[in-house]
């Protein structure tokens, strides 16, 4: 393919990036821009030309050891919630823009502390940054079938000037605001765009060579295994090797929180907290499927090309050696995008770093000061695009000088391990009050000494002498000081022998000189900060304990440098309605100077943001002793308003709950006087018969018999109706008041069945309704006949009640129903509205239906029945049935 025409794509695909970024932005509060699926891709901005090429060099070579660099973060995901959600608070609250400024936060925004972080993640990155050029340029040359040229002069290389259009990207899109901490909806997008780009076309040419190149994966075991090498490429290949693969997972473990372009996107774009929950699963899932076809194409190289120099490169060669032109375009394009992400992500966060760390707070503070808002903004925005243009012209001298003796994997391995050197400070600082940032800086460069002596030096020697003596003889010939053996520990990798020894000092040192010399005030007060998570949210608005004096008018000037009066004025006011301070209040608090010192954190960094704000405030030196009664006080009164506020909510509960009771009383209330009324109906009823039949039968003495015998008989009904109304109130003021005894005995319930049955059968066949009990099963259990028999007599009347005359059918049934006998009435009927279910065997409940067609009867017959079944240590229950009608029924103990 001619270089024109690939570089022609390669300017198409980025304008389409830059489209997807401008379309972002513009988009910046729409829902699919601020999506999870998007911050967890975005997370894949781990993947770079690194697992694009170099996992495959590794798995050829060396089998399944390039598993152990994925293994790390996918062990890290589910902690997330518990490590990265409490880092995502803490730099939220503070507008915390990278990872120096959160390290340099925790121990007291010492400036030093947040300059020595970049220094170690500048050297950690660069070198990393000039890997990914380094395989754009190779693969442009492979891709083109340019392999053989070579470049006299750097204006004829086509990586610089893709390298400088990586760097106008990042820019534009990284420097559109003076505060760092302000989200890059644009840049996130893009990255997960090609984070699912990259995916695509590495599944694509995964597919291509298993199945069309060779007849799928047994078929590349199969002929693979014939190898002699087999064993080695499949197995960890012993106890030592466990020893890299253990060091390698800790090492990618730590890189996924601690890679600057990591804590960019994990952190300081991450729009909610709860898009944690996508990526834990989501990332993992991601690093999965990029991971399933890498051994196969690595091994269908291996039988196909054969050539170990070049095994980096077999997902790039394989297509084109079968003339698939197309296929390996879209791989070149799927690495490309793995290069963009990382290479703008990292310049964007190393750029702030070099700014907000190194910069301003050593050399333009001053310049700051005099000079307008707008002309401030305008400052840190060139500065942060001069830093930008600056890492990609460093990293591109980088890979010039060294293009020969860069190893995909050698040169990422070692960035790693530099910037593991922020792990103690970091881990460690975020559980243990007791670090301090002198041990912190002291353990920080006793790593990074170790690192340089022991993988560094050795790898610059060589590049730049070709001879390797110094790590075959070690120092002066020394044997224990074997670059790659200190201490004759000689079975490690360099990058993992590295890692154990700088770790072991770094951790060493951090522990020792933290007991040794306590933190000041300061870094006290910002370690409780970060290691009381539970009590964040008070915490932090007092953060800072602080004594002296300060003027607000003082600190308000410094914010209009940077923020401008309007941006100021709206803080401040925010502010004091807040803590209800007056606004024409003159003196400053802790509160205030905490305050401002965050606002200006995401512009200049919180290392200049404490210059700033000292500037104009007369501090006295707080002692540790006092310091520790504030925070005991705080701590106290932060317990008191725990212990308030619960039980304030307390109240409110039992407040509820005595409302909701008054309620239901005022309910009762009126259910109760309708319920007498009703009683009081019913019985006037039958009396009012009585008085009537008897005055008319005295005044007529010469009525004839037939008509007598008539008026006599309705009488004997009318006394029969009133005694069975008195009987039922007696029967439920014994029950209810426990003076009712029982008479158990052993029964057959198909005999009580039958009986209540017979008693009723008279009053149903006048309506035409049947009842039907088929079961014929004799089951004995103990309980009191009499009182069943009544219960059984309420319900099946119930039921009489409701069914409509003519076609109303009630089933009575019973079943044995784990250790209770099961009795059922089904009927028919016209049903129970839902909203009354709840509530019909209440005392004085009556449903609102009967309003319209009221049955007669006292409405006790349910409240009777449930507390004689109570009194038998069984329950009732009723359910409308699907179609129509009502189910009741009733367990009793069986035995």
């Amino acid at each position: 393919m001619s270089n024109y025409v690939l570089f022609f794509i390669i300017i198409i695909y980025l304008s389409l990036l830059f489209g997807i970024a401008f379309f972002a932005e513009k988009k910046s509060k729409s829902r699919w821009v601020n999506s999870p699926i998007i911050y967890a891709l975005a997370l894949a901005v781990y993947c770079t030309a690194w697992t694009y090429y170099g996992s495959i060099g590794i798995a050829a070579t060396s089998g399944i050891d390039f598993l152990p660099i994925y293994l790390g973060p996918v062990i890290a995901a589910p902690l997330w919630i518990l490590l990265l959600r409490k880092v995502i608070r803490i730099s939220k609250q503070h507008k915390i823009s990278s990872i120096a400024d959160f390290i340099s936060l925790r121990y007291g925004n010492h400036r030093f502390l947040g300059a020595l972080v970049t220094v170690i993640c500048l050297l950690g990155i660069i070198p990393y940054i000039a890997l990914q050029l380094q395989a754009v340029s190779e693969t442009f040359q492979i891709l083109a079938d340019d392999t053989s040229y070579v470049s006299k002069s750097i204006y004829d290389d086509s990586t610089l000037y893709i390298a400088l259009i990586l760097a106008v990207f990042a820019t534009f899109f990284g420097t559109q605001s003076s505060d760092a901490s302000v989200k890059h909806k644009g840049i996130l997008v893009s990255v997960a765009f090609e984070s699912v780009i990259k995916l695509i076309f590495f599944l694509c040419i995964g597919v291509y060579v298993t199945y069309v190149l060779f007849d799928g994966t047994e078929d590349i075991y199969t002929k693979m295994s014939q190898f002699s090498n087999f064993e080695r490429l499949t197995t960890i290949n012993g106890f030592e090797s466990g020893f890299n693969w253990m060091y390698t997972i800790l090492l990618s473990f730590m890189a996924i929180f601690l890679l600057p372009r990591q804590f960019q996107v994990s952190v300081v774009e991450n729009v909610r907290e709860k898009h944690l929950k996508t990526a834990i699963w989501l990332f993992p899932l991601y690093l999965l499927l990029f991971n399933i076809f890498v051994i196969f194409i690595a091994w269908g190289g291996n039988l196909a090309i054969g050539n170990p120099e070049q095994a980096e490169y077999y997902a790039l060669l394989l297509p084109l050696q079968n003339n698939n032109t197309l296929l390996a375009s879209l791989v070149f394009l799927g690495g490309f995008s793995a290069v963009i992400s990382m290479v703008v992500v990292s310049t964007l966060a190393l750029s702030t770093m070099l700014s907000n760390n190194l910069i301003i707070p050593y050399g333009f503070l001053d310049r700051f000061l005099k000079n307008h808002p707008d002309r401030n903004a305008k400052y840190i925005k060139n500065i942060r695009r001069i830093s930008i243009f600056s890492i990609i012209i460093l990293a591109y001298a980088f890979y010039v000088n060294f293009s020969y003796e860069l190893s995909l994997y050698s040169i990422g391995l070692m960035a790693f391990v530099i910037i593991a050197q922020l792990a103690p400070s970091f881990f460690i600082g975020l559980f243990w009050n007791r670090g301090s940032s002198r041990a912190t800086i002291i353990g920080i460069i006793a790593g990074f000494a170790v690192v340089f002596y022991t993988l560094i030096l050795p790898f610059s020697i060589q590049a730049l002498t070709g001879s390797d003596d110094f790590v075959e003889y070690g120092f002066y010939g020394i044997s224990p000081l074997k670059p790659h053996a200190l201490l004759g520990i000689d079975f490690l990798s360099p990058p993992a022998h590295a890692f154990f020894w700088s770790m072991l000092v770094n951790c060493l040192f951090y522990g020792l000189f933290s007991l040794l010399y306590k933190g000041n005030y300061r870094e006290r007060n910002y370690a409780e900060m970060f290691i009381d998570s539970k009590n964040y949210n008070d915490l932090q608005d007092g953060a800072l304990v602080w004594k002296g004096e300060a003027y607000v008018a003082e600190i308000k000037n410094v914010l209009n440098k940077f923020l401008g009066e309007e941006r100021t004025n709206r803080a401040l006011n925010l502010f004091f309605k807040k803590y209800n301070i007056s606004p024409e209040t003159q003196m400053a608090d802790s509160r205030l100077i905490n305050f401002s010192e965050k606002l200006l954190t995401g512009s200049i960094g919180s290392a200049s943001a404490k210059i700033l704000i000292s500037s104009v405030v007369k501090e006295e030196e707080v002692s540790l002793v006092e310091v520790l009664k504030i925070l005991e006080e705080s701590k106290e009164t932060i317990a008191r308003n725990k212990l308030l506020r619960e039980k304030s909510e307390e109240l409110t509960k039992l407040t509820d709950k005595l409302s909701e009771a008054n309620e239901e009383l005022i309910q009762k209330d009126l259910q109760k006087d309708e319920f007498l009324d009703t009683v009081a109906h019913e019985l006037k009823t039958p009396i009012t018969g009585i008085r009537a039949s008897t005055e008319l039968l005295i005044e007529d003495a010469e009525m004839p018999k037939e008509i007598q015998a008539q008026f006599l008989s309705n009488m004997l009904q009318d006394s029969d109706r009133l005694s069975r109304l008195i009987q039922n109130i007696l029967d439920f003021e014994k029950l209810s008041n426990g003076r009712s005894s029982l008479n158990f005995k052993k029964n057959n319930i198909r005999e009580t069945i039958q009986k209540a049955i017979g008693g009723l059968r008279q009053i149903a066949s006048k309506k035409n309704i049947k009842i039907i009990s088929s079961n014929t099963s004799d089951v004995f259990a103990v309980y009191d006949e009499d009182k069943i028999w009544q219960v059984l007599t309420n319900l099946i009347s119930n039921a009489i009640k409701y069914c409509k005359d003519g076609n109303g059918i009630i089933i009575v049934d019973y079943k044995y129903e784990k250790g209770f006998l099961e009795v059922t009435i089904n009927d028919n009927g016209t049903g129970i509205p839902e909203a009354d279910m709840p509530f019909i065997f209440d005392k004085f409940f009556q449903s609102k239906n009967q309003n319209i067609i009221k049955p007669q009867g006292s409405g006790l017959g349910l409240a009777i029945s449930k507390q004689i079944i109570s009194k038998h240590k069984g329950s009732i229950w009723a359910k409308n049935n699907k179609k129509n009608g009502v189910t009741f029924g009733f367990y009793l103990p069986f035995k």
